[in-house]
């Protein structure tokens, strides 16, 4: 035998022994989550999302994207209605068989999908990553931290997630003068106060807008009920609304609608021109909680504040 002919056939059997070798598995993490621990693999070459403020995380970090919940997402996240994304159920109605299909490594629940969690978990390492109200812009940016580690995209969590942080501080910086602020969730002809402790409390707690009405022990996270009367009476110098049905395409009288009577008139946001109708998809659907969603929430109250300075 020759030299080259054993040289050769070493070369061959190194390859054919690297064929036959078992496949190294992905590095795991160990991840805590909104439901205890879980190891999901680092990198994940897909990934399914039901909670849409994760996706909208997703989406500022340009990360990778398998799965997608069905139906029409809201404007901010039109990319994912692309025939290349797997459409995999619905928040409350997960498609098993889809998932199958789809095999991802990782699934993401959050908010109205987190009661799926158990029957997720049994398909693919899953996360649920539902925010903390108490803390919403930490939940919001510890987040992203964890996405952009998962994805290898962490210079750009941190990047975007310093600039969240630095808008807040601004936007508190604003609010401390801006005099006192009531926020409204209207739906089905009805009105509702979200005062400090509610679903929509952000806006006191880490923006800093002084409420105009405290919590009463019954409110809970939905708010509590108010008319007209009640809002004139508070005498808010702002009025944050959200327009649920607008977020949720459901018909109805509007938000608009429901506050352009005569007791509202006199007050002091009416007079001033202060009544600002937040983005209902970003404040309902994302729960103000996806990372460009929070960022664009951030802006838009910040820029009202502004032109009345």
């Amino acid at each position: 035998m020759t030299k080259h002919q054993s040289t050769r056939r070493r070369l061959l059997a190194a390859c054919a022994a690297a064929l036959l070798a078992p496949a190294l598995p992905a590095r795991a993490l160990q991840v805590r989550h909104a439901q205890g621990l879980a190891e999901v693999p680092d990198h994940p070459a897909s990934i399914a999302v039901f909670d849409l403020a994760t996706l909208d995380t997703l989406r500022v970090l340009d990360a990778p994207v398998a799965g997608v919940p069905d139906g029409k997402l809201p404007g901010r996240l039109g990319v994912y209605e692309d025939a290349r994304y797997t459409r995999i159920g619905s928040a409350g109605e997960p498609d098993m068989d889809a998932l199958r299909a789809l095999a991802p490594q990782l699934i993401v629940v959050g908010g109205r999908s987190a009661s799926k969690y158990e029957a997720l978990a049994k398909l693919a390492p899953t996360l649920d990553l539902s925010p903390s109200r108490d803390d919403l812009v930490g939940s919001v940016a510890a987040q992203a931290a964890l996405l952009g580690q998962l994805t290898g995209r962490q210079a750009r969590a941190a990047q975007q997630v310093a600039a969240l942080r630095a808008a807040v501080a601004r936007l508190q910086a604003q609010a401390a003068g801006a005099g006192t602020a009531l926020v409204l969730l209207t739906t089905g002809g009805k009105i509702s106060a979200q005062p400090p402790g509610t679903r929509f409390g952000v806006i006191h707690a880490a923006f800093g807008l002084r409420p105009a009405l405290a919590a009463a022990p019954e409110a809970g996270a939905r708010g509590m009920p108010v008319t007209p009367a009640d809002i004139r009476q508070a005498d808010p110098d702002w009025l944050l609304v959200i327009d649920r049905d607008a977020a949720i395409g459901r018909a109805g009288p509007s938000a608009k609608e429901l506050l352009d009577v005569a007791p509202l008139h006199g007050g002091r946001a009416w007079q001033r021109g202060q009544v600002v109708y937040l983005d209902p998809a970003s404040w309902y659907l994302l729960g103000g909680a996806g990372l460009g969603a929070m960022q664009d929430n951030v802006k838009q109250i910040a820029d009202a504040l502004a032109r009345q300075c």
